[in-house]
């Protein structure tokens, strides 16, 4: 798993939205097993545990087109609500370049490949803190 930077999501719910279950590993291995059935390519996971406030886990994955960006996250938001998640939020699917699946805990980014590669979010949030030490 890749380390984060700090950050701070936009409209976070209240505490008691929360889900208050032990851990989202499980729900995790789960995204990742729905992403690779929507066929979704290039699945990096990206843990936020005590390095952020925005969640627990980042997932990046890419759709071969915009179609595809828009059909894998509506297959995502259906299996989240499928599985008990509630107030999961998705962005991105007027033009479906880039979605956002935000399930709290767990955020799902879907791109199309020179989105992705305009972006690099995987370089920006593998990125040192600042005062953090690397090793060389």
């Amino acid at each position: 798993m890749r380390t984060a930077i700090e950050g701070a999501r936009k409209g976070a719910p209240p505490a008691e939205m929360v889900r208050e279950h032990a851990g989202s590993e499980p729900l995790l291995k789960k995204v990742v097993h729905w992403l690779d059935e929507a066929k979704a390519e290039e699945i990096v996971t990206i843990d936020l545990k005590g390095k952020s406030s925005i969640g627990d886990f980042m997932v990046i994955a890419t759709g071969r087109s915009d179609r595809h960006v828009g059909a894998i996250a509506d297959q995502l938001r259906k299996h989240f609500k499928d599985n008990g998640v509630a107030h999961v939020r998705v962005e991105g699917l007027e033009t479906c370049d880039w979605a956002l699946i935000d399930a709290g805990d767990i955020l799902v980014h879907v791109f199309r490949p020179e989105v992705r590669d305009f972006y690099n979010l995987e370089k920006m949030w593998s990125a040192s803190r600042p005062g953090e030490q690397t090793s060389h």
